[in-house]
């Protein structure tokens, strides 16, 4: 255990010293910035057309008006959380590569693996500190979003907003180790190491963008702004009949979202955060029963990921020479 520790703590202060990383993380904490001030100042322009429309409707002698767009603190972070799991399982895969690719640009593998190393004290390192480092990232980039949430959104937080946002922050980070160690396995089990690279590219792209925008696209209901339902004033009941007759239509559309560990984690946190807007102002513990499945799952991929991490991570693998 001693050894997993001392390799955990050479894997801190590589990524210390990394200033790749401090850029990558960096660059998350601004996207999450920018992306609470766009927010922001898109309800502050339909504040003010609301308030512009109240006017005419005064003026013309009306006094019914439509309720007034309401600011749901968390909902301000829909772009934060979409870069994250977009750019964040990029950046993961840039540090799972570097992670093993580092060790033998430098030759220090050899001086590692020189000493009497436990089965999995290497891998068991590796990840270990790379699963701190990624508790350092999501650990700055709530209290980033919290901080951006009330200065720039100006937006008081409760209590249930914090546990909401700290619960999403948890599944941020199992789905940062996912990627990392996926990548790790990836890199470890490849001749050559770009190889490794490759792959996990060719996975981030199938399960990240290209699966995900396919069931977002086969959704009627996304490709108006708002939600088709909505705009045409659809009641729920009557919106449930009309998907009733396309149920293996949406059955193949679902399947295709829920094969990405993207999707879970997007609506995992859209749910705990009130995003989609079934879940907005809900009880906690009843989101929770809902998004149960989607919990499990990730926390079991991730779990998997890292248990590939270190079956592939082992002294044959890393000894390989490398073209």
């Amino acid at each position: 255990m001693s050894d997993t520790w001392t390799v955990a703590g050479k894997e801190l202060l590589d990524l210390r010293r990394d200033r790749l990383f401090a850029i990558l993380i960096a660059f998350l904490a601004v996207a999450t910035l920018i992306s609470v001030a766009v927010a922001s100042a898109d309800f502050r322009n339909q504040q003010g057309a609301y308030n512009l429309y109240v006017a005419n409707l005064v003026k013309s002698g009306t006094s019914i008006a439509p309720a007034a767009p309401r600011l749901f603190p968390l909902k301000l972070l829909r772009g934060g959380i979409e870069y994250l799991e977009i750019l964040g399982a990029l950046f993961a895969i840039v540090l799972g590569y570097e992670t093993i690719a580092k060790e033998k640009h430098r030759g220090t593998l050899a001086l590692v693996l020189s000493r009497p190393l436990g089965r999995f004290s290497f891998a068991g390192g590796k990840m270990l500190g790379l699963s701190i480092a990624w508790l350092g990232v999501v650990s700055a980039l709530t209290v980033v979003s919290l901080l951006a949430v009330v200065t720039i959104g100006q937006a008081p937080i409760r209590g249930s907003d914090v546990a909401r946002l700290l619960v999403s922050s948890g599944f941020a980070w199992l789905y940062l180790v996912f990627w990392t160690a996926l990548t790790v396995g990836l890199t470890a089990l490849s001749t050559r190491l770009s190889t490794g690279l490759i792959l996990a590219l060719i996975i981030w792209l199938a399960f990240v963008l290209i699966i995900p925008q396919i069931g977002d696209t086969m959704d009627p209901d996304n490709q108006v702004p708002g939600g088709l339902f909505a705009t045409l004033r659809i009641k729920k009941p009557d919106e449930l009949a009309v998907l009733a007759q396309f149920s293996a239509f949406d059955g193949i559309r679902n399947g295709l979202e829920v094969s990405s560990v993207t999707k879970h984690f997007e609506r995992l946190t859209f749910a705990f955060l009130g995003i989609k807007d079934q879940y907005n102002q809900q009880p906690l513990d009843m989101v929770w029963v809902a998004m149960l499945p989607y919990s499990i799952t990730l926390t079991a991929a991730t779990f998997a990921s890292v248990v590939f991490a270190a079956l592939a991570t082992t002294r044959r693998t890393l000894q390989r020479t490398h073209s």
